[in-house]
């Protein structure tokens, strides 16, 4: 083997893994999303407290969560997108039953 033919060995492989590796970061992403969209909506229409805290709600999760990424404008479009796409929830349940878990850290 050339180098050249290694250089471009190594470049494939490294174009291809971070292409799949960046896919599976999307659709993991796109799922969390939906998640917490889902959360706070069944939140809202189920929660003890909704009557209390309802129209502040997105905002106190925002200040508890304290993390970046959930944001109260975050969380809205997550809310707003498990409004818009309802049916993303079949191919999620299928994640989550084939073995996709969620673990306290």
């Amino acid at each position: 083997m050339k180098i050249e033919q290694l250089v471009g060995q190594i470049h494939l492989i490294d174009n291809n893994l971070k292409y799949s590796a960046n896919k599976a970061v999307n659709q993991l992403l796109t799922i969390r999303n939906w998640l917490i969209g889902k959360y706070i909506v069944e939140y809202e229409q189920n929660g003890q407290d909704r009557a209390k805290y309802g129209t502040k709600l997105i905002q106190t999760l925002s200040i508890k969560l304290d993390k970046n990424g959930l944001s109260a404008r975050n969380l809205k479009l997550f809310r707003q997108f498990y409004l818009t796409f309802p049916e993303i929830g079949q191919p999620v349940s299928a994640l989550l039953d084939n073995g996709l878990t969620f673990e306290k850290q």
